[in-house]
């Protein structure tokens, strides 16, 4: 059976460790047949990223900070053609999101979206001259973009820049043939969502709630990565698609 990214270029941001959504992408991809280029974050994380790319169909290991123009020049540089571009970058200050969003500084809430949303925006422009051929950008949010989600609070708000980005990046690009869109996964036990205070609370509440009664995984988000960057997603763009369990669907 031929796998959906044969022959195809993919680079994947983002991944903090084995447990991250962006790493669960990075192994579908590698499976489905995409040569992949991973980023890390400082020299701290090199190492660790490295070691991740061992088994993977990874070519290259470079470093990228997103909030550094530089970063982003020497991205494009280190890069060859391009097939498909994976953005699972977010952050916001733990102290936002441990108090009601109206205390929400000015600093914090420009750092959630600058990490958050504005990034997407700088790492297309970076990437996407890459698609000479057009190609998938990918990015994840969640379901307290559209949503109040307790102690979510600043990020929500970051999640629906980025959301609001995607429509417009898939009209800019799409006369490229650069499709653009955003998984909305549900909540999933990673190192950036033990930022969010209670957050054993929200995984009980879709145990009980979601019409599937169970939390998503990481395989499902990356097998729906995978179906976007294909010929199989030829033509979604600008489009959340939830992998949350049907979270998305219930009122109270």
């Amino acid at each position: 059976m031929a796998k959906l990214l044969e022959g195809k270029q993919a680079i994947v941001l983002g991944i903090a460790n084995k447990w991250s959504i962006a790493y669960a992408i990075a192994q579908a991809f590698s499976r489905e047949g995409a040569r992949l280029t991973l980023t890390y974050l400082g020299e701290h994380q090199k190492e660790a990223i490295e070691s991740l790319a061992n088994g993977l169909s990874v070519d290259r290991v470079l470093p990228c900070d997103v909030t550094k123009d530089e970063d982003l020049e020497k991205l494009t540089a280190g890069l060859g053609p391009l097939d498909a571009v994976v953005h699972c970058l977010a952050f916001a200050n733990r102290e936002d999101l441990g108090k009601p969003f109206v205390e929400t500084g000015r600093a914090g809430f420009l750092l959630a979206q600058e990490v958050s949303a504005y990034s997407l925006v700088a790492v297309a422009r970076a990437t996407t001259p890459h698609m000479r051929n057009g190609g998938s950008l990918t990015t994840l949010t969640y379901l307290g973009s559209v949503r109040v989600v307790p102690n979510y609070n600043v990020m929500g708000v970051a999640k629906a820049s980025l959301e609001a980005s995607v429509r417009y990046l898939a009209s800019d690009l799409g006369p490229q043939k650069i499709r653009v869109n955003a998984i909305s996964a549900g909540p999933v036990k990673t190192a950036s969502a033990r930022a969010v205070k209670d957050f054993s609370t929200i995984l009980d509440t879709v145990t009980k709630r979601a019409p599937l009664r169970r939390n998503c995984d990481t395989e499902e988000v990356g097998d729906t990565a995978v179906f976007l960057a294909s010929h199989l997603g030829r033509g979604v763009t600008g489009n959340v698609i939830y992998v949350d369990s049907g979270m998305q669907i219930m009122g109270l």
